[in-house]
């Protein structure tokens, strides 16, 4: 069962369309493990339709109407059916999309002997959007953040000092949060990342890698 989820102003911007695009699929993806927040999503929705029937109308030029209809057959850059999750395949479909095959697919880059990132590129150019392969019981060394930096859990867990965390649980932590995810001992732990700044590692080991630790945003 998830347990951590967007609050509910993020999801309500989520739902209006105003989330950056990096954290509006990272937010949709949750959705498609939480039936909890696809609910109330799908509630704001209603409300918006029923609120927005209740407007006065108003004029449209014949050369906007012509723009909108234009565009009605357009495949929105990040569109997906819904999950069927009794599918074989488990991995999110907006993932699926990104990545053109499967984890094992993937360019990794070795970060520690624990950690690995594989950077994807969503066409937001503000937001890093990267899956992190973290080996069982392996830690990621401590650190702070510099910026924002949503996380989704996708296989696996970890655990830090203020919780646990499994498949489908959503964390989003500030700028100055510091922390030291360790994953579950029994499994590697997949994550998607998404942050507007770099992480700093705060102890002197790692330190070094600090400089070369470049938001990739794409």
């Amino acid at each position: 069962m998830v347990k951590f989820h967007p609050d509910m102003h993020m999801l309500t911007e989520f739902t209006a369309g105003t989330l950056p695009l990096a954290q509006s699929a990272c937010v949709s993806i949750h959705l498609t493990f939480c039936s909890k927040c696809r609910e109330l999503s799908e509630a704001q929705t209603a409300v918006a339709a029923t609120l927005f029937e209740e407007l006065e109308p108003a004029p449209v030029s014949d050369s906007q109407l012509d723009i909108v209809m234009s565009r009605l057959d357009e495949t929105a850059p990040l569109a997906y059916p819904r999950e069927n999750r009794s599918q074989t395949c488990s991995t999110p479909a907006i993932l699926q999309r990104l990545m053109a095959g499967d984890y094992s697919d993937l360019s990794w880059k070795k970060i520690t002997s624990n950690l690995r990132i594989s950077y994807l590129s969503t066409g937001d150019p503000y937001y890093e959007f990267a899956l992190y392969h973290i080996k069982a019981g392996g830690v990621i060394p401590e650190h702070n953040h510099r910026g924002s930096e949503m996380t989704l859990v996708l296989e696996g867990g970890f655990s830090d000092s203020n919780g646990t965390y499994l498949a489908g649980d959503f964390l989003f932590r500030e700028a100055g949060d510091v922390h030291a995810p360790t994953a579950l001992a029994d499994e590697d732990c997949i994550c998607l990342a998404v942050l507007d700044a770099p992480l700093s590692f705060t102890r002197l080991k790692h330190k070094w890698m600090n400089p070369f630790l470049q938001l990739r945003a794409s």
